[in-house]
């Protein structure tokens, strides 16, 4: 959806009617509409004040405009209304070879009522890794275009809104079927479930807003068997499960009509079964976004901070974890509102 700028209140002539009888009686009732007068003026002011409150920070939050390219905001979509958007991830730098990945997500989101919305979309990725072994995740050189990588499906609830409580809630859940390995791009069935809690609190008339998410990914995964594998390489074959605990936190700031900047931070750690804690890392960075009347766009930068758990061997950067994760990730988002 689209951001609604603030719009000041039209100006409306008041007629009045001539007063052509003299007499005392109307002269008496004419003062007691002088003395009334000054108070309708002082509460139309304060309306007209509040309508503008509620078109800046209404406007801001009816669009379901992704604001940040990780975090998500509180309020879905309204009834009725139709969202295709399309998000595009660079992932690069594993500090030693050369990986490059692309992910590719194309959704629709529709509003079934003013406070549930759902999405559902399909996943594409494409690969370009050479040059770096890594056991258990990168067996061998691979250079691929882009290839249907998965599908997904959501329900988003709203809970409060932020336009008319002093914080939204909101809650995502979606559920999610891969068939690719987002690491190497060998074949990889996954089912993974996925459930958030978004809050977001409007300052400033709604030109600064604060969003803050919470929640876990569960993941059943299941590699497939590679032939020609190095000698001693690590690929098991035998179902994993995994548990994601993320957090993320994002501020935006409106400084002109439909810009935003911003930044914003997320962190994740994840469990698997036989080896317990297996990574986590802190990414954080800017973002740049734009709200049209019809159509908004997202830029953010995310650079990994700092991260631990697993390293491959001969890892130099010792402070990030460059297993799953890599050094840099560019996300660019495009939506458009029908």
């Amino acid at each position: 959806m689209s951001h609604r700028r603030p719009t000041k209140p039209a100006h409306r002539r008041i007629a009045r009617t001539p007063t052509h009888t003299p007499t005392r009686a109307h002269a008496d009732a004419h003062a007691g509409d002088r003395d009334v007068a000054p108070a309708q003026i002082a509460r139309l002011a304060r309306l007209a004040w509040c309508a503008c409150l509620l078109v800046a920070v209404g406007g801001t939050v009816r669009a379901d405009e992704n604001l940040f390219g990780y975090v998500k905001g509180a309020e879905p979509l309204p009834r009725g209304a139709v969202e295709v958007y399309q998000t595009l991830t660079s992932r690069t730098d594993k500090g030693a070879g050369h990986y490059g990945a692309l992910d590719s997500e194309t959704e629709v989101e529709y509003g079934f009522t003013d406070q549930l919305s759902g999405y559902a979309g399909f996943r594409a990725m494409a690969i370009d890794t050479h040059d770096l072994r890594i056991d258990g995740y990168l067996p061998a050189d691979r250079d691929t275009g882009l290839r249907v990588a998965g599908i997904e499906a959501a329900l988003k609830y709203n809970f409060l809104s932020p336009a008319r409580a002093p914080l939204g809630v909101a809650t995502v859940f979606e559920l999610s079927l891969g068939r690719l390995d987002r690491h190497s791009g060998q074949d990889k069935d996954t089912i993974s479930i996925e459930h958030l809690l978004l809050l977001q609190r409007y300052l400033l008339d709604g030109r600064l807003i604060l969003v803050a998410n919470v929640g876990y990914e569960a993941t059943r995964a299941r590699r497939f068997p590679i032939a020609d594998l190095p000698a001693g390489f690590d690929w098991p074959t035998t179902p994993e499960m995994e548990l994601a605990l993320k957090l993320g936190f994002g501020v935006s700031y409106r400084f002109r009509p439909g810009w935003f900047l911003g930044a914003e931070a997320f962190h994740d750690r994840e469990y698997e079964t036989e080896v317990g804690l297996e990574r986590w890392s802190w990414q954080a960075g800017p973002t740049l976004h734009y709200g049209g009347r019809r159509w908004w766009t997202t830029l953010t930068w995310l650079p990994q901070l700092e991260g631990g758990g697993e390293s491959y061997a001969g890892q130099t950067d010792t402070n990030l974890h460059l297993v799953e994760k890599t050094k840099h990730e560019l996300r660019f988002k495009l939506g458009f509102n029908f």
